[in-house]
């Protein structure tokens, strides 16, 4: 399994520009391309925001067995996440990695994921099967 790369130390400039260029701001809106479905073109305005303190304690286990790089429950964790919902700012494929948050009860694995991005803490966590993302925000 592959575990995506995070960039643990990255300046504010460098964070500044990588994120003008790579994407768009989780809160803003892109123009349409002709690479981008006019549907994503408000996609990005879809992701939210959510505490780290606020998620559900099982999506605190997956966040840490990211960090630790394994062991993960399910052979699909740490898999490419392709973002064809587009609700994720574009990136070339690889960029993200999907895990499972466990959901008690359930006999699958449910609906709810935490998806990584390449850079330092960019977590994004969904409990409804990519239909809406939360950026985790893990300073508070």
């Amino acid at each position: 399994m592959r575990i995506p790369p995070r960039i643990s130390a990255i300046g504010g400039a460098a964070a500044l520009v990588s994120t003008l260029l790579l994407g768009a701001p989780a809160t803003a809106a892109v123009a349409p391309t002709s690479a981008a479905p006019a549907a994503s073109a408000f996609a990005a305005a879809a992701v939210g925001d959510v505490c780290y303190s606020d998620l559900p304690s099982q999506a605190h286990d997956t966040l840490r067995l990211i960090e630790q790089g394994g062991p993960f429950p399910y052979r699909q964790d740490g898999t490419v996440f392709q973002n064809r919902e587009g609700i994720l700012p574009a990136h070339s494929t690889g960029y993200y990695h999907e895990y499972t948050v466990k959901t008690p009860g359930s006999s699958n694995r449910g609906a709810r994921r935490i998806v990584t991005g390449e850079s330092s803490q960019e977590d994004y966590y969904t409990a409804d099967h990519y239909a809406s993302f939360d950026l985790v925000d893990h300073g508070c």
